[in-house]
């Protein structure tokens, strides 16, 4: 049998998690009591193996229950059952401003109070985001790259190593993502947004890209960032980690760290043993 735990902040898409990952074949349960998983998994058994992918939502509607994560954990461990855990986080400001949105009380701002509720959640959570398999932030995240980080996730159980390198562009203007392992800041190098004709393009853009490299500091923080990654990666492999978050920023996160994160994964896509995620976050937004 396949276990994964979906879990994280109250606000941050669990719902849309679950249903991505019920489209995938798997078996979901949300807000499930964690004692109540060993119970399910012995009735798993007598399905003939028709129910053995299986994803739960755990988090903090679960209240007293909560309680029970370590027995759930041992009982997988001394069942040699594979699971998973994947961890949303968001904002603070964006949690708030979605639960303003919906109308609705975060369950533990007993005061009234959005934010006390956040804070206490998180900690309350701390254990199983140290825990977790992959963590994503869904503060800027439209629906469509969820879902695909979700089914990069899910899909990419079966290969023999599983550890992902994610490479993230930003731009520090909008804040540095919360999930970053390493940040990089690419602002030394030449911005092309004050070059007339590359203004309105992007890393992406061939133009933009052959600029962006040309520069020789630009060659040299590529061979030593890829150098220290090359060294990192096999101790944390040994450390039993299973993700590296990578952020590049510039200013507004649409020439210089675009181009940057973009020749990053290619230079590390050539390593079949490791999975690979590239995220522009702050390419669409308004460059003026």
């Amino acid at each position: 049998m396949e276990f994964v735990i979906v879990t994280g902040l109250s606000g941050a898409g669990k719902t849309e998690v679950i249903r991505e990952i019920e489209d995938l074949g798997y078996f979901c349960i949300d807000n499930m009591p964690p004692q109540f998983i060993q119970k399910f998994g012995e009735i798993c058994k007598y399905t003939n193996g028709n129910v053995s992918k299986i994803a739960f939502v755990i988090d903090i509607r679960g209240r007293q229950f909560f309680d029970y994560i370590d027995d759930m954990l041992e009982w997988f461990k001394i069942s040699s059952i594979n699971y998973r855990i994947l961890f949303l986080d968001c904002s603070n400001e964006v949690l708030i401003r979605r639960f303003k949105e919906t109308r609705r009380l975060h369950p533990l701002s007993y005061d009234g109070k959005i934010l006390n509720g956040i804070l206490i959640e998180r900690k309350k959570l701390e254990f199983f985001k140290n825990k977790a398999d992959l963590i994503i932030d869904t503060s800027n995240l439209k629906v469509r790259e969820l879902k695909e980080k979700i089914k990069q996730f899910m899909l990419g159980e079966h290969l023999d190593n599983d550890f992902i390198i994610e490479v993230i562009s930003f731009g520090y203007k909008y804040g540095i993502p919360i999930e970053c392992d390493l940040v990089f800041d690419v602002r030394f190098i030449e911005n092309p947004f004050y070059i007339k004709h590359l203004k309105n393009f992007s890393g992406l853009d061939k133009d933009v890209k052959e600029f962006v490299l040309s520069r020789n500091e630009s060659n040299i923080f590529l061979d030593k960032v890829c150098d220290l990654i090359e060294f990192l990666l096999p101790n944390y492999l040994k450390e039993g980690r299973k993700q590296l978050v990578i952020g590049i920023g510039c200013t507004g996160g649409r020439h210089r760290s675009v181009a940057i994160s973009q020749e990053i994964y290619l230079r590390f896509h050539k390593y079949d043993k490791y999975k690979l995620i590239i995220e522009h976050r702050d390419l669409d937004r308004n460059i003026s």
